[in-house]
């Protein structure tokens, strides 16, 4: 129910932007189609059901201990769904290969198939959402030499090939099952802690791995496969074999999506500016937002500039067609319920603030070589009350505003979590 408060608020910003030439309805029915992937492993600390032991190493690493994780894969649902009540809009759902339900058997990674994640698409289907997949690549006795897809060991490569073949399987059947196209996307942690000398050996072996594991025709109405590059890793901070170079041109000659992860380049660096640049040669792009702090640490996502600039990019080149939206952070230091909804909405508002850019005006500016007029435009809007808007959006999704969240989130808390204890 949308407040008076509220309605006036919005009235008043509708008008301020209008004086703009924004239409703040077109902004939001646009926002209202975006779809963003939420990432299950934020929702218990990348641990999967795979085994009782949860993470076991491989370059990931979650920190903190708050209360309440859940410990099966009902109480990872009951959590998304929570989250989801809160975010506005109808997002996905982004899985990891370890999430599978296998009802207590051993099962493992190169004999997964679409069967141990029934759950996942039954509960998917019945709420009208997608699910995006990625084969885990780490976590794993396999994994442990810090080499998958580029291991010299003919025998352990594979075995890793066998597990990416199988993923892209189970994304396509997500796809035909949902109705909605399933993202595949591969990342790999191989690489070396000190100096290499040999940098070639790995990557033409991972040139060989990709290309057998894409080797499967699959309908791109029901599954797209994308690959991640990485400028460096825990265990791996000399060298990546699957660097971002390599992937840019391995997109570009498989014809893949690329997929640019805000926290895998250097801690200055943003990837705002490699959309536009990369977008002239491949199919598309697979986002994984995150906030590094000093490293690729994958804080929780908030409003921040650099989220801002990567939404700016997106709407200013009319990208979003092209391009999809995930979200990739892990952080066990606060509700794992509140990371995900603080990262969820902060992404929806960066993508809001950049709908409602005076975007016609700034472009006229620009090419008319008035710099002066531009930067007094850029600087205008950040006193706009672009909150009115947000508020008015949260309200027409039946969802709170950003202070009352902690209310929802908290009571869910209380009533929830001390079931959980030992």
């Amino acid at each position: 129910m949308i407040s008076n408060q509220t309605a006036q608020a919005y009235q008043l910003a509708r008008e301020r932007y209008a004086e703009w030439g924004v239409d703040t309805e077109k902004a939001m029915e646009t926002l209202a189609s975006i779809s963003i992937s939420m990432q299950c492993w934020q929702g218990d600390d990348v641990g999967g059901f795979e085994s009782p032991q949860g993470l076991t190493g491989g370059g990931i690493l979650a920190t903190g201990s708050y209360p309440g994780k859940p410990r099966t894969p009902d109480e990872l649902r009951a959590d998304a769904e929570m989250a989801f009540r809160l975010i506005p809009g109808k997002h996905r759902f982004n899985l990891h290969a370890i999430y599978l339900e296998s009802g207590g058997k051993k099962v493992d990674r190169d004999e997964i198939g679409p069967e141990h994640f029934q759950g996942w698409v039954d509960w998917a289907a019945e709420r009208g959402i997608g699910l995006d997949f990625n084969p885990t690549f780490f976590s794993h006795p396999l994994a442990a030499s810090g080499f998958t897809l580029t291991h010299a060991d003919e025998g352990i490569r594979r075995f890793w090939v066998r597990h990416g073949q199988a993923c892209r399987r189970i994304g396509s059947y997500f796809g035909q099952r949902l109705g909605k196209v399933c993202v595949t996307n591969i990342w790999i942690p191989d690489g070396m802690k000190d100096l290499p000398v040999d940098r070639k050996g790995p990557r033409e072996r991972l040139i060989r791995s990709l290309d057998e594991i894409l080797s499967e025709q699959i309908d791109s109405r029901f599954h797209r496969d994308a690959v991640e590059g990485k400028l460096f890793g825990i265990g791996s901070e000399a060298y990546v074999a699957g660097s971002h170079e390599f992937y840019l041109g391995y997109a570009i000659t498989r014809k893949t999506l690329l997929c640019l992860d805000s926290g895998h380049f250097h801690p200055t660096e943003t990837i705002a500016d490699k959309i536009s640049a990369v977008l002239f040669y491949v199919d598309g792009l697979l986002l994984h937002v995150s906030r590094g702090i000093r490293w690729d640490s994958d804080h929780v996502v908030l409003f921040t500039d650099d989220v801002r600039a990567i939404a700016e990019e997106l709407v200013r080149g009319q990208y979003l067609d092209r391009v999809f939206i995930g979200l990739d952070f892990f952080d066990a230091s606060i509700n794992r319920l509140a990371a995900w909804i603080i990262g969820m909405r902060s992404m929806l508002k960066a993508l809001l603030w950049a709908l409602l850019e005076p975007l016609a005006a700034l472009k006229d500016a620009e090419a008319r070589g008035d710099y002066t007029a531009r930067l007094t435009l850029l600087e205008a809007e950040k006193t706009a009350p672009f909150a009115a808007v947000w508020e008015e959006y949260c309200a027409r999704h039946n969802v709170p505003r950003d202070d009352l969240v902690l209310n929802e989130v908290r009571r869910y808390e209380q009533e929830v979590f001390p079931k959980r204890r030992g």
